[in-house]
Formats: structure tokens, C-alpha cells, sequence
């Protein structure tokens, strides 16, 4: 069942639980389907690949698909992890802010 996330791609978020605890990245990509996202360096997979014309076969590492509700978004101000509101701006824009420091996310 898909929902409305509150996470984008481009947000810098912080791994709240599980192996990457802790660890901050950049979402590369959401999947609203599955309530996942794929964050840059954190919950890193190693994948058996064979050769093909474009690339080498080997072991290749890359990063797979997290829960959202295992992340948060980092605080602008000094990369905490804070939950998020929404706030219309006097010019009529639909924003999201950092409940802890009050900050705007959206540029």
C-alpha cells in the first residue's frame, strides 16, 4: 500500500535503527510502493555479478533499498535526526520544516 512519504530524493537523512544505526547519507531514490528508499553508503550489499559488455563481473557492492520508517531527516542545522511538519510560506508555498529547529528543508 502506497503512502505519502515524507522523504524526497536529495534529503540527507540518518539511519535510525538496524546495521547502518547512526550512519547519514543522501536518499538516491524513493520507492513509495514499498515504503523503501535507497540511501547513498548505508545498508551496503555485495552482488555476485557475471561480465557483460558494459561492465566487469566480479563482487560489486551497492546499497539496498532501507525502510523509511528506519530513517529520518536530518536537522539543516546540525544533522540530528527530526521529525518533519509542513507550513505554507506568505507566498503561498507548501514547505517542509525540521520540528526540532524550526528550519525549512525545501529550498
Amino acid at each position: 500500500m502506497a503512502t505519502k512519504l515524507k522523504i524526497k530524493k536529495g534529503d540527507r537523512v540518518v539511519v535510525t535503527t538496524g546495521r547502518s544505526k547512526g550512519k547519514i547519507g543522501e536518499v538516491l531514490r524513493v520507492e513509495p510502493k514499498d515504503n523503501r528508499a535507497v540511501v547513498q553508503g548505508v545498508n551496503t550489499v555485495k552482488r555476485h555479478t557475471r561480465p557483460s559488455q558494459t561492465e566487469a563481473g566480479g563482487i560489486i557492492e551497492k546499497e539496498a533499498p532501507i525502510a523509511v520508517s528506519n530513517l529520518a531527516i536530518a536537522d539543516p542545522s546540525d544533522d540530528k535526526p527530526t521529525r518533519v511538519g509542513f507550513k505554507v510560506l506568505e507566498d503561498g508555498r507548501k514547505v517542509r520544516f525540521a520540528k526540532r529547529s524550526g528550519e525549512v528543508i525545501d529550498k
